[in-house]
């Protein structure tokens, strides 16, 4: 840790250097594609992400040290008014790690947020959603519980998406407990966790059960078999490449997976009326950039109150760079925002 401390105060120095600096020190001038500029400081991180090995070459276990070594670098501060308390909650087949944030600003009106992490259902940990769901805690006036699902390949589809499903299950008649109203439970994640909360509130429609409060949905992954343009674009984009995206697929899907089912790919679920509002969240350098807007659309098509926001100079996983990178850091701020409009019923 101390060792990560140190890193993270170089890197924090190089990375207050000028932009022209940065981008000279990157190898080149300034990175537009697809009509977006990519933020220098990403810009950076490409270049040195670009020496060391990908995750797609390494085996799971070496991917997930990889990266939580390079998290550990690049992440904030904990917020401050934000308590944290380790806990187990039921998964699917036996209890799984939790942790619940509550904010010393707490609305007792507002629900309980369930959370996700991102990792391509393959890598992350609760350490990787930590200092988001702190922010989240702060700014939305939440409880947060952020839940650490089964990974693949030692756990294959639909091992992660159960775990998460039972834990929102859990947590509906438990919001009392949290200081938020009775059943009030809304569902979010970034990446495959944002792939995980559109299908539990899918799922709830499908099982006639309440759905949720709110769905926030950050650069989810809602079609594992994209070819969208954005696909070959940003198919070399830092930190999630396409060859990154084929490999977690490759490890989470199991021989018999078919990428249309909606329980992988909850874009291809034909009927999307009644779901729950959402806050759907994009970064433009990102693989993914095209299904996530994608989604949203079809939800407003579908009349669900939806807000979109897309982060034009930012990359898949800013949700951990809030140390690194300032623009992530008030990105974060901002959903969480977006967030606490729509506990308030300010989405449309």
């Amino acid at each position: 840790m101390a060792n990560a401390a140190v890193q993270r105060t170089i890197l924090k120095a190089l990375l207050s250097l000028p932009a022209p600096i940065l981008r000279l020190m990157s190898g080149g001038g300034v990175v537009y594609q697809g009509g977006r500029t990519l933020d220098p400081r990403l810009q950076f991180l490409a270049a040195a992400g670009s020496r060391a090995p990908g995750l797609h070459t390494l085996s799971p276990p070496e991917a997930r040290a990889a990266s939580a070594q390079g998290l550990a670098v690049l992440a904030g501060k904990p917020e401050p008014g934000v308590t944290m308390q380790p806990m187990s909650v039921p998964g699917a087949e036996g209890p799984i790690p939790a942790r619940a944030y509550r904010p010393q600003n707490q609305d007792p009106a507002a629900p309980l947020m369930v959370y996700a992490h991102f990792g391509g259902g393959v890598i992350g940990d609760l350490d990787t959603s930590d200092v988001f769901c702190r922010i989240l805690a702060r700014v939305a006036r939440c409880p947060v519980l952020s839940v650490e699902y089964r990974l693949a390949p030692e756990h294959r589809f639909p091992a992660g998406l159960e775990d998460v499903l039972a834990a929102y299950r859990w947590a509906r008649s438990h919001a009392a407990d949290f200081g938020a109203p009775a059943d009030a439970v809304a569902i979010g994640g970034d990446s495959m966790g944002g792939n995980f909360a559109a299908i539990v509130a899918q799922e709830m429609k499908r099982k006639g059960e309440p759905q949720p409060y709110l769905q926030l949905l950050i650069y989810p992954a809602v079609d594992v078999a994209s070819e969208t343009a954005s696909m070959t674009t940003y198919a070399d984009a830092y930190p999630l490449s396409r060859a990154t995206m084929d490999w977690f697929m490759g490890h989470y899907m199991g021989p018999d997976a078919d990428p249309a089912d909606p329980r992988l790919s909850p874009i291809h679920q034909a009927d999307l009326a009644g779901l729950a509002p959402a806050v759907v969240v994009t970064a433009g350098f990102d693989p993914l950039v095209d299904q996530g807007e994608a989604y949203a659309v079809a939800l407003k098509a579908a009349g669900v109150p939806v807000v979109y926001r897309c982060y034009d100079r930012l990359a898949h996983g800013f949700t951990a760079f809030t140390g690194a990178v300032p623009c992530a850091d008030v990105a974060c701020r901002e959903v969480a925002g977006l967030v606490r409009e729509g506990f308030e019923g300010r989405i449309h």
